[in-house]
């Protein structure tokens, strides 16, 4: 099948209905654009689950800030629908931002205590732009099978609080990070960076990975683990260039509930699932990593 690019919504849905019609099952990949390797697993993976792939290509402004980068965000659309035909996506849905956002709209949907926190409490109003286009895109395309990147872990999980509140007839699928050999997790955004830079960022995934190599030898004191990550970040500051930690949290895996230690810091149960969550700047550029650590 010949990709298929659509920008108008009733043309997204007579395509959609017509799949439906002879029993296809839908795979969707809710992305911004500025594709990676990341980006092309997740189609990838939705290719092996569903009939017909969508990939939503779209830069959505209620998810930036006033000082953050909508303006310069990377947009390349041929060569973005490019890489997903070459993966098997079928159709790319990529609006214009009237589309999305009828005049006078009013609308938000919000999660409270997942959105909390971490990047939330960083980022705010973030969370609310990306659950309300999250929302329009499920009620656009329907029942299907949604798969998304778990670098943005807490997104990934307040999607699907969203999902299972609102009785949406949708399946998520959260997905690998992708790294690059280095250990650097890809992102639209590491084109921001210098390669002077680029050597400062790695010291997120090895701090990462070294608090993972000291839970896996025993250690279990939340501040220890931290400490481990903090470390080892620090260590990669090169001539005056340092990432400035924004948050560097051990949270639950399932809930992000940070009630995670007893009195005396150790993680309890013993074995519990608990996720290392980063997020830094580096100049101007504001990077996020994640790892389980078990």
């Amino acid at each position: 099948m010949t990709l298929r690019i659509i920008h108008e919504r009733a043309h997204l849905r007579e395509a959609l209905d017509a799949h439906r019609l002879d029993g296809r099952t839908i795979g969707v990949v809710p992305t911004m654009g500025a594709l990676h390797e990341g980006h092309l697993s997740l189609v990838r993976a939705a290719k092996r689950e569903a009939d017909v792939v969508v990939v939503t290509i779209f830069v959505n402004p209620t998810q930036f800030g006033p000082n953050e980068d909508f303006e310069k965000y990377p947009r390349a659309l041929a060569q973005d629908a490019a890489l997903v035909a070459a993966q098997g996506a079928d159709l790319v849905f990529s609006p214009a931002v009237e589309e999305m956002y009828p005049k006078g709209e009013q609308t938000r949907v919000r999660v409270t205590e997942l959105s909390l926190g971490l990047c939330g409490a960083h980022r705010p109003g973030h969370f609310e732009g990306v659950l309300t286009v999250v929302a329009k895109f499920f009620s656009l395309i329907g029942a299907g099978v949604y798969f998304f990147g778990e670098k943005d872990y807490q997104q990934l999980r307040v999607i699907e609080r969203m999902a299972r509140d609102l009785l949406f007839p949708v399946r998520i699928v959260g997905c690998p990070i992708v790294r690059q050999e280095d250990g650097l997790a890809l992102s639209s955004r590491n084109v921001y960076l210098s390669q002077h830079e680029r050597q400062v960022a790695l010291g997120l995934s090895a701090g990462l990975f070294g608090a993972r190599s000291a839970y896996a030898l025993g250690e279990r004191h939340v501040g220890e683990l931290v400490r481990v990550a903090q470390r080892i970040i620090n260590e990669h500051a090169r001539d005056g260039i340092a990432l400035q930690v924004e948050y560097l949290e051990i949270r639950d895996a399932d809930d992000l509930a940070e009630a995670i230690a007893d009195a005396t810091g150790l993680i309890t149960p013993r074995e519990r699932k608990v996720v290392l969550l980063v997020a830094a700047r580096l100049g101007s550029t504001r990077l996020i990593d994640n790892i389980l650590l078990e």
